[in-house]
């Protein structure tokens, strides 16, 4: 890996061969435009045949882990087809370069997780919230279909019934809820946040790479086989930022309203 070329991931390696992500778009609440998207899809792959690297952490930088999709580089996905296709290509990869690395991946959510952001936090294999989290899938209450990974895991994580519940409605789940229905690992103390993360993160680098990495692959399989669920909520996803709702949803969380959608209801 050459560490300088992931922007706002800012990578950096620990002696124990732990790699930090951390993500830091200063002045955005860490919201993820079209460079931080395209880096989020592809350092698990880069990480994963570098043989330094020996498990991989993700955390944020400031008050919010992650504000989801750029509003400005959202916009743009319901404008330009050539930009809509990059962004689908690369929340595909983003989604299986991460189920699929076989390094073992942590990540520790403070404040909001949105949308990219939020989904990278919950594919990681342990996964800990801040007390102070405030976890949204984000994608219906911009007028599109749950995508990026919402459809392939959260039924498996917390059961389709919650799934159905928050990813429909939009509900924002703190992070002792999160932990509560299983969407999250662990719920901690917002001040241990980061250093449990990183115990956590040392100790999976430290261990057995072979008892681990394998374990990783086989429990994933139950990933795997939700890829046509996922791929399906990806495509419906992408067709909504070419409808009116999604233009509306975007221009009401721009200016800080409640959206007032018009799209036709006999799909």
């Amino acid at each position: 890996m050459d560490m300088g070329t992931y922007g706002a991931l800012h990578p950096h390696l620990t002696p124990e061969g732990v790699l930090e992500l951390v993500l830091d778009v200063p002045g955005k609440l860490n919201a993820v435009d079209g460079d931080l998207h395209r880096a989020l899809a592809q350092v698990w792959r880069d990480a994963d045949a570098d043989p330094r690297v020996r498990a991989i952490l993700l955390h944020a930088r400031g008050r919010a882990f992650s504000a989801g999709g750029d509003l400005a580089w959202v916009r743009r996905l319901t404008e330009d087809f050539g930009a809509r296709a990059t962004a689908f290509r690369e929340a595909r990869d983003l989604v299986y370069n991460l189920v699929n690395c076989s390094k073992p991946t942590v990540s520790a959510i403070n404040g909001v997780a949105v949308g990219a952001g939020l989904a990278v936090a919950l594919l990681t294999d342990v996964s800990l919230a801040g007390r102070s989290a405030r976890l949204l899938d984000g994608h219906t209450r911009i007028g599109v279909a749950a995508g990026d990974h919402a459809v392939l895991a959260w039924p498996i994580l917390c059961g389709l019934a919650r799934a159905r519940y928050h990813l429909l409605l939009c509900e924002q789940i703190d992070g002792e809820t999160a932990e509560r229905i299983g969407l999250v690992a662990r719920c901690v103390d917002d001040d241990d946040l980061l250093a449990e993360a990183r115990e956590v993160a040392t100790r999976l680098a430290t261990g057995s790479a072979t008892a681990i990495r394998w374990t990783k692959h086989a429990l994933n399989h139950w990933l795997r086989a939700a890829g046509p669920a996922f791929e399906a909520s990806l495509g419906m996803e992408f067709l909504g930022f070419t409808g009116p709702d999604a233009v509306e949803g975007i221009a009401a969380a721009r200016e800080r309203r409640s959206p007032v959608f018009t799209g036709p209801a006999d799909d």
